[in-house]
């Protein structure tokens, strides 16, 4: 550990005060600059030599930093395009110095035994579904290298590379090239991607980075878009090709390289070291789309080369692509590859990206024209027309890649720019579109020739791809992949015969191409001339009018003219002299109009970012002159006269345009500026509405066209001096639209920020509203008022007035972001959803709309937000949504928001293996009735609105989920918007319906919809897209083929059933609706009129049950049924229920008067929890979890019907808590199944015993009890099902296993039934009374019985086609039987039935009359168990006895009647055990058995010996104490009111069990001999008593205390006794004399939470003696005592007192206050439960002072420390148990607990960690202790 004042970190730069240069040094070019990013100074290293131009801590080689913090921190940027290096000289503990450099210079790794050398490599990489493309970007700095954050693990640097213990950091040298903040060390490891208050709000289990060393984020940003974290070496040495760690950011580093030159492989850690590593920084893809991509974007894409890293080698001559045609299965939308992708040639891939027009045949053809987007052909046989029926109208957007490029025609009538992946030509007067076709991603550069014949197009991602154009009708004569990975710039010659291309190759080096094009448009190919690779910075690069092999580029710091001569291009640079140093961002050649030269046509002008323009004299290669243009001055001042070289502030110039008389100029102030050739005066100038992009002065040099950075594009007319603007565009991915009917317009919301309103018919912008702390999310038109409804990511929703501008109201009700906004068609509601789960309903036909009700936890949270996931019908009286959960779809009164529908779509995907979930809603026209749902998977579920069943369903042609619907109001046409494409479907189609398919967008679509007129489809995502529908109106055809809600043609029955499982295999098609209970609400208005109580507001924290429904009439008549039935069924006969809300006072009814629990111990006896779960966990990910689950401890006596046993297969399995828990009998070897979130009820195996049902109770994170289906070969659960609120009595298979049955408990009273073909809920039956028990009839499924209270229910299951009917008849109990209850049942033999009750009878029943002909009294007690085989019966009671009767003669009794008598009937044999009988489960001839009690206990039954063997056993009560035998062969466990048990702990078995105590300890080693081991026991009277574990017996017992004991330890030689008890009191007493020698009364009024004594050397801290012990009490107090109890001293070393934290809001009580020693440094102290806040404090003994904290996400209820490692394991009260590495601060929870883990032990070796809550013990097995060891030991 650091030292103290190093600790938790240093700054480097701070303390040694670099700023003053005393104790460091610098050389050469250092200087203190502001960066912008990081809007702070910083440290400038730069120079061409990086050895000459250094920082250097401390100022001599001589002085030492002596810093000792395990990591060091450097933030850096690289400067672009330049080489830099840091070297770092470590001391080891030996003294040894070792020079550790991390260098771009070098090329691979490089080691000796003194040195260390790293390359530092930069690293693109762009992960795509099927292919992994990585560029290396090796040597220099690219221009885009960002701030980061080097994280150095000095010490593993030093032992994995050179095996040395690392000592301390002696002395830093950081060299050119680079900007430097500062440099930090510290021994904590932090993430810097978190801060300090996001981690306390998010609760997130890592240590923040502290706020001085975090980097700035600008709100609504994520820190990974503008830094990178780099951590070096990995956490893993044994893997160097895997990824570090780095915080789920797609910026990190990783190693890869040669193994290391020098010495031999050394062992670490037990491995060799196999390779060295460069580290490699990876910035995010800039122009790649993949990270935004939506739901379901899993679509394969294409591979460069044949899987090298490096780019392929691509033909110098392109070829012109021949006429292909592809098969639509290989087709990709939008890209395109063969099925074999990894060996394709790159042009292979280039024909086969080129696609245009469908032909009949479905068929993509390439070649043909692109007037029209693609459109491809599903594959089916029927086709609509016309075909294609979209045209793309006109697109309203700019840029995407860049926004530099908008060039004018020739004639200058039209504007060429690009918008993502279309290209655009705009007529400026007509504002007329028309489009160029074909790209797949965002176009980065465009060119065209000076004669307007020629278009060239440039896509972004690598490798670039370019298209040569036709411009006059748009066909594309060439399509070639670029040599260069990204095209920044294209530019023709002047005769079009030359294209020039500038950008990047694989290494982050310059590449200038040039392509001969003058064959292109007589059948020839597209040749490479020419191709050249520079270091240079190329900003501009521009072809002269005059020669078109002459050219010229720019960069920072650089002027360079070019020429191709010779196949060759050549370079010369321009002498800049004093302005060498410029940053020169454009440059323009002077046009010569009319074929003349004129006296400057040798003239270029470039200029620069700080107000310089340059003339530049290109034939001699000089510099005529320098311009330095100024701001202009205020208003009324002269303009200067002749600004060049002026003084001051110049402009800073982004682009200029040059015409013959005029340069028009851009700057980063947003404004155009007009000046003459000379810069004498300024003629025009017009402000933009952000950073100039480019300019263009138009051929005739009347107009000069700019963009800007912020998507504007648009015109200055010079004579006119009026600034035109064409074209406005979001800068961010469009999220969600809405149209407006009467004006013709629409709203659009957008990432960045704005809420635009435009107008259809011109595709101007209208409005635009912004917002700069909150983003808005969703968007609605009001339907009949000229407002808009706005959602945004605060919660807030807020209404606009389009007449006004300004704001109307805004709603606060929400506490999560918005996800959806609806409105109903006639104006009168309003509704809107949000990320927390709750729905809003708003009154908006009056002018102030206001809130009318607020539902919570009614909507899924699960899936990410979308525009369908909220919908409202076409009759304004539907709403419905995604929710409560992503698998079910809720239907509700718009008006009332009465659940009218609930619709479960969580079908099993086959191919996926995965449940399907509800993605996005729309609703049909209201005739139709149908509500259209689009699922995860790849299809269209079409909905029948009012009964949930299945009418159709339209299938994908890809496998991935559609984000948003819309139908047509004539249902003929149906949108879906599926990735980046949009599909059109023909909805009348019933049969195999067809669609056509069209791309064009760059990006996933995020929603689709029809004009209001029905004329037109708009798409938004990366911009918007208009289209026409080209198919012609007809009012007067109907609807054909389409069938309505209440007609349900053959088709459809045929549909379902085919989909219910018939051929066995879990269902695909159709979902299962029901009725859910209420909605729970918590917003308080009045009702609207005519609603009696409807909006009776609710608490969140009540739940209302659903109502009984109807009665169901059976065989036996009407007078016969008592029990309603209310079915639930997967067919077609499922009659919606509507609910109506309880009024106000029902409601509080139901709050004070809860259901009564029946005086039944058959019912679930739940423990009462003060605690609960969290959400709030850090799980590791799977396959790094430092813990195991080895073994459980115990059995849940809870439960009811928890413990299964096969005896043919030998399964057996039981339930502790909330886990299942499966044994084998033979070797004890155990195997747990976890997942449920609550104790678990009962459990059921199948008849084959292939499957395993187990059922929890309800939580509070869960409004229905959890039912899990288990594949008991596999041990993985296979369905989660959920139905009843309160919790599960009982579960039952039918006898054939094609059913479960599940039973609710007394809160509940519902009777469910599950296909186990799908696991459907079948049906639902509500009964009136409350029932204890159910089985189904062993010799037919279609028959089942429940007992509970005076009466038995007999079952009748009715099949219906698929629809099953239960029919249930009561039949009381006999008056002279004289049974109040019936608590269980079993069949006999046929056809007889056993039931027990609660006043000990057993009642025997005849089903097929339905009457009880036979009882007897079987016990004193409750029978809660009965099973029955042949002629035995077994039953178990309340008071603990288990019974074996005979009663083979009962069926010859049936036929006596009423008359038989019970004397027949005799007891065989009995057995009394620990507890009640709460389970069992015997073989067929029930001779043999396993039994559990209520004690905890699970018993093997032998009836034919008349023995009992105890084969699981537990503690019943709170476990006190966890104890360890010093050589781990045994413990000892106690409990509060029960014994002390000492089990074997390599198998867990019980060995001794004595009386029952409070707090434990076990002798040290020191004692002695293992016979000499003794176990010392503290008791409520406070006594203590201490047991012999060889003899078995008590040796002494002594009364030290007055109160009861808290707390016991041993001294470390054993002889010594210290205990504390409840009244704070701490005794030391003799154990070989019994007598108590010292009371402490230090801590006297509060209890003793803990003792602990450690071993010290004699003297050290500063006192006498070899014993160190501590005491803590509940006041928050700890005492540290120095003690030699041989010579009776003890003097108190130190003493804490914190401050009391608050009561922990589950109990009440404050948490409890621990200490411990920590075993890594005995003066080291571990503290939890002290202070206000929920942390670990470290307090040192020898600094006097808390020298570490570490936060915790809840106040700790137990503490332990490992003995070897350095971990530390907690429990919380939120069932939660997490293990914190103290040496990096990483933390990992668990869970498995049903309860407050109280109690947390590691073993004397570490390798077991014993953990308990309650009564329940789990035995972990650390997963990394032997790694963890070698590292404490060392090499």
């Amino acid at each position: 550990m650091a030292r103290a004042w190093q600790h938790p970190f240093l700054n480097v730069f701070r303390y040694f005060r670099v700023d003053e240069w005393k104790r460091s040094s610098k050389e050469g070019d250092v200087s203190v600059v502001t960066d912008k990013a990081l809007k702070s100074a910083v440290y400038r290293i730069r120079g061409s030599v990086s050895a000459s131009n250094y920082i250097q801590l401390p100022k001599t080689s001589t002085q030492s930093l002596g810093l000792t913090g395990r990591f060091l921190y450097v933030l850096f940027r690289p400067l672009p395009t330049k080489h830099f290096a840091i070297h770092l000289d470590l001391s080891t503990e030996d003294g040894q110095v070792i020079r550790v450099s991390f260098s771009s210079l070098f090329k691979e790794f490089r080691s000796s035994a003194t040195w260390l050398q790293f390359p530092f490599v930069f690293e693109t990489r762009t992960s795509r579904t099927g292919d992994t493309k990585t560029e290396y970007l090796a040597g220099v700095a690219p221009l885009g290298a960002r701030w980061t954050c080097l994280q150095l693990d000095l010490c593993d640097i030093l032992l994995v590379y050179l095996s040395r213990c690392y000592g301390h950091l002696k002395s830093v040298r950081l060299c050119a090239n680079l900007l430097v903040r500062n440099l930090y060390t510290s021994d904590l490891c932090f993430d810097p991607t978190v801060s300090v208050a996001e981690a306390r709000r998010a609760k997130l289990s890592v240590t923040p980075v502290p706020r001085e060393m975090a980097f700035p984020v600008p709100k609504g940003e994520s820190w990974h878009d503008r830094y990178v974290h780099v951590r070096f070496p990995r956490n893993n040495p044994k893997v160097p090709s895997q990824p570090v760690q780095r915080s789920d950011s797609p910026i990190a580093a990783v190693f890869l390289g040669p193994a290391p030159q020098g010495p031999p492989p050394t062992e670490v850690f037990g491995e060799p070291v196999q390779d060295a590593s460069p580290l490699v920084q990876m910035p995010s893809p800039t122009a790649v789309s993949a990270p935004r991509r939506g739901l379901g974007d899993s679509s394969p894409r294409v591979p460069v080369g044949s899987g090298s890293p490096w780019p392929p080698q691509v033909p110098s001559a392109p070829r012109l692509l021949p006429e292909t045609s592809l098969s639509f299965e290989q087709l990709e939308v939008p890209r395109v590859a063969s099925p074999d992708t990894s060996t394709q040639d790159p042009s292979a891939w280039a024909e086969a990206a080129d696609i245009h027009r469908v032909d009949s045949s479905g068929h993509v053809l390439a070649h043909e024209s692109t007037e029209v987007p693609v459109a491809l052909d599903a594959g089916s046989c029927q086709h609509f027309l016309p075909d294609p029926i979209l045209r793309l109208k006109g697109v309203i957007g700019f840029g995407g890649h860049s926004t530099k490029w908008a060039l004018w025609t020739t004639d200058g009538t039209s504007v060429v720019y690009p918008c993502h992946a279309v290209v655009v030509v705009l007529r400026v007067d007509t504002e007329e579109q028309r489009f160029f076709l074909g790209h797949t991603d965002k176009v980065s550069a465009l060119a065209l020739d000076r004669s307007s014949v020629l278009l060239a197009s440039a896509q972004a991602p690598s490798p670039s791809v370019v298209r040569l154009w036709d411009f006059q009708n748009g066909t594309c004569l060439s399509l070639f992949q670029s040599p260069i990975y990204t095209i920044c710039s294209l530019s023709f010659s002047g005769s079009g015969a030359l294209l020039y291309g500038v950008g990047k190759d694989g290494h982050g080096r310059t590449v200038v191409v040039a392509w001969g094009t003058d064959q292109v448009g007589r059948g020839g190919q597209v040749v490479v001339l020419a191709k050249v690779h520079t270091d240079l910075d190329i900003q501009a690069f521009r072809v002269a009018f005059s020669d078109g092999t002459r050219m010229a580029s720019c960069g920072r710091g650089s002027l360079r003219l070019w020429r191709l001569r010779g196949g060759t291009l050549r370079s010369c640079s321009v002498d800049l002299g004093e302005h060498c140093a410029l940053e020169l961002t454009d440059l323009a050649f002077v046009q010569v109009q009319d074929g003349h030269r004129a006296p400057w046509d040798h003239t270029l002008y470039v200029c620069s970012r700080s107000g310089h323009i340059l003339e530049v004299d290109h034939q001699r290669l000089a510099v005529r002159c320098v311009h330095h243009l100024l701001p202009a001055p205020s208003p009324g001042s002269p303009l200067p006269e002749k600004p060049a070289l002026s003084s001051g502030l110049g402009i800073a110039i982004s682009c200029l345009s040059v015409s013959p008389d005029t340069c028009a100029v851009g700057s980063e102030d947003g404004r155009l500026r007009l000046w003459p050739l000379d810069f004498s005066s300024l003629l025009l100038e017009a402000e933009q509405e952000g950073p100039v992009s480019s300019v263009c002065i138009s051929p005739d040099g009347l107009r000069v066209l700019s963009t800007t950075s912020s998507g504007h594009l648009g015109f200055l007319d010079i004579p006119s001096r009026e600034y035109t603007v064409l074209t406005r565009s979001h800068t961010a991915p469009v999220l969600a639209l809405s149209t407006e009917r009467s004006r013709g317009q629409l709203a659009t919301v957008s990432l960045d920020r704005t809420v635009r309103i435009w107008d259809l018919a011109t595709l101007r912008q209208l409005y635009d509203f912004t917002s700069s702390d909150e983003a808005p999310g969703a968007v609605a038109f009001h339907p009949t008022s000229p407002a808009i409804f706005c959602g945004f990511s605060s919660g807030a929703v807020r209404s606009f007035s389009l007449e006004k501008a300004g704001l109307l109201a805004e709603h606060t009700c929400h506490q999560g972001a918005i996800t959806g906004l609806a409105a109903t068609p006639d104006g009168n509601f309003l509704f809107s959803t949000c990320s927390r789960g709750s729905l809003a309903q708003y009154n908006c036909a009056v002018s102030q709309c206001h809130v009318l009700r607020v539902a919570v936890k009614v909507v899924c949270q699960d899936v990410p937000p979308g525009p369908s996931t909220l919908a409202t019908s076409g009759d304004s009286r539907l709403l419905a949504f995604v929710g409560p959960s992503k698998y079910t779809v809720t239907v509700m009164d718009s008006a009332s928001l009465n659940e009218l529908l609930r619709v479960d779509v969580s079908t099993l995907d086959l191919a996926g293996g995965r449940l399907d979930w509800a993605v996005a809603v729309c609703f049909g026209p209201a005739a139709l009735g149908h509500l259209l749902v689009s699922v995860s998977s790849d299809k269209v579920v079409v909905l029948d609105a009012s009964s949930g069943r299945v009418v159709r369903e339209l299938p994908s042609v890809r496998p991935m989920a559609c984000s948003s619907l819309a139908l047509s109001e004539d249902a003929h046409f149906l949108l879906t918007a599926t990735s980046r494409t949009i599909k059109v479907w023909n909805y009348w189609t019933q049969t195999d319906p067809s669609c056509q398919v069209y791309v064009g967008h760059s990006e996933p679509v995020q929603a689709v919809a029809f004009t209001p007129d029905q004329q037109r489809v708009l798409s938004v995502g990366d911009a918007i897209f208009l289209w026409d529908v080209l198919a012609t109106p007809d009012s007067g055809r109907s609807m054909p083929g389409v069938p309505l809600a209440h007609e349900v043609g053959p088709g459809t029955g045929q549909l379902e059933g085919a989909a219910c499982g018939a051929d066995g295999l879990p269902r695909q098609q159709v979902p299962v609706p029901s009725q859910g209970p209420p909605l729970p609400l918590d917003v308080y208005a009045m009702p609207p009129e005519g609603n009696d109580g409807a909006c009776c507001m609710l608490g969140e924290e009540w739940s209302c049950k659903e109502s009984p429904g109807p009665p169901v009439s059976g065989a036996g008549g009407a007078g016969d049924v008592a029990w309603g039935s209310a079915r639930r069924s997967q067919g077609l006969r499922v009659p919606p229920l509507c609910h109506r809300w309880p009024s106000t006072q029902s409601v509080q009814e139901a709050r004070t008067q809860p259901p009564a629990r029946p005086d039944s111990y058959k019912h679930l006896a739940a423990r009462c929890k003060a605690s609960t779960g969290t959400e709030s966990v850090s799980l590791p990910p799977e396959g790094t979890e430092l813990l195991h689950l080895r073994t459980v401890v115990g059995y849940n006596g809870n439960g009811r019907a928890s413990v299964v046993w096969e005896p043919d297969t030998g399964f057996f399995a039981y339930t502790c808590g909330r886990l299942v828990v499966v044994e084998d009998l033979h070797s004890g070897a155990q195997q747990h199944w976890l997942g449920h979130p609550e104790e678990i009820s009962t459990l059921a195996l199948s008849h084959n015993a292939q499957v395993l049902a187990s059922a929890s109770r309800h939580g509070s994170s869960a409004a229905h009890c959890q039912i899990r289906v288990w594949d008991v070969p596999g041990g993985l659960c296979q369905q989660l099902i959920s139905h009843h609120s309160s919790a599960v009595q009982a579960l039952a298979f039918s006898p054939d296993d094609r059913l479960l049955v599940s039973l609710g408990g007394c809160g509940d009273c519902t009777l469910a039934l599950w296909s186990t073909a799908t696991y459907e809920l079948v049906s639902s039956t509500r009964l009136l009374e409350r029932v204890h028990g159910v089985a189904f009839s062993p010799w037919g499924a279609s028959e089942l019985a429940c007992v509970g209270a005076g009466a038995v229910a007999f079952g009748f299951l009715q099949q219906r086609g698929k629809d099953v009917d239960v029919q249930m008849h009561r039949a009381p109990i006999p008056e002279d039987v004289g049974a109040a209850e019936l608590t269980s049942l079993c069949y006999g033999a046929a056809p007889l039935l056993y039931c027990g009750s609660s006043s000990g009878q057993v009642c025997v029943w005849d089903t097929g009359a339905g009457r009880c002909f036979l009882a007897w009294e079987a016990d004193d007690g409750e029978i809660g168990v009965l099973l029955c085989a042949g002629s035995r019966l077994v039953s178990g009671s309340s008071t603990r006895r288990l019974r074996l009767w005979a009663v083979g003669a009962v069926p010859e009794l049936r036929r006596k009647g009423t008359s038989a008598r019970s004397s027949s009937v005799f007891m065989e044999r009995e057995l009394t055990l620990d507890g009640a009988v709460v389970s069992a489960s015997f073989d067929s001839s029930v001779d043999m058995g396993i039994v559990g009690t209520t004690s905890g206990t699970l018993w093997y039954i032998s009836w034919a010996e008349g023995s009992s063997i105890r084969l699981v056993s537990g503690h019943r009560s709170k476990v006190s104490e966890v104890v360890f035998s010093p050589g781990e062969s045994h413990c000892a466990t106690g409990d509060e009111d029960g014994s002390v048990r000492v089990w074997s702990l390599a198998s867990m078995e019980l060995v001794i069990q004595f009386q029952s105590c409070l707090c434990l300890a076990w002798s040290p080693p020191s004692c002695g001999h293992p016979e000499q081991q003794q176990v010392v026991a503290g008791y409520s009277d406070g006594t203590l008593r201490v047991f012999s574990i060889a003899r078995t017996s008590m040796e002494l017992k002594m009364h030290p205390h007055r109160a009861a004991l808290a707390a016991l330890a041993f001294s470390t030689d054993g002889q010594t006794i210290l205990s504390g008890d409840k009244d704070g009191v701490v005794a030391v007493s003799r154990l070989r004399t019994g007598m108590t020698f010292r009371v402490l009364s230090d801590h006297r009024g509060a209890p003793i939470s803990a003792i602990q004594s450690t071993s010290k050397k004699y003297g050290d801290l500063g006192v006498e003696g070899t014993d160190l012990w501590l005491a803590a009490s509940g006041d928050q107090r700890i005492s540290v005592w120095a003690s030699d109890w041989l010579r009776d001293r003890c003097e108190l070393l130190d003493w804490l007192s914190f401050p009391a934290p608050a009561s922990l809001a589950a109990t009440g009580l404050p948490p409890p206050s621990l200490a411990a020693f920590c075993p890594w440094d005995g003066a080291l102290l571990a503290c939890v439960g002290l202070g206000a806040r929920e942390e670990v404090v470290f307090y040192s003994l020898r600094q006097k002072q808390v020298v570490e904290k570490m936060s915790l996400p809840f106040f700790a209820m137990s503490l332990s420390l490992s003995p070897a490692a350095r971990f530390m394991a907690i429990g919380f009260a939120e069932c939660t148990l997490r293990l914190v590495d103290c040496e990096s601060g990483a933390a990992q929870d668990f869970t498995g607990h049903d309860g407050s883990v109280h109690l947390c032990r590691f073993t004397p070796s570490a390798r077991l960690l014993f953990t308990a809550a309650h009564n329940e013990i789990l035995v972990w097995e650390v997963v990394d202790h032997g790694r963890r060891v070698a590292a404490a030991l060392g090499p």
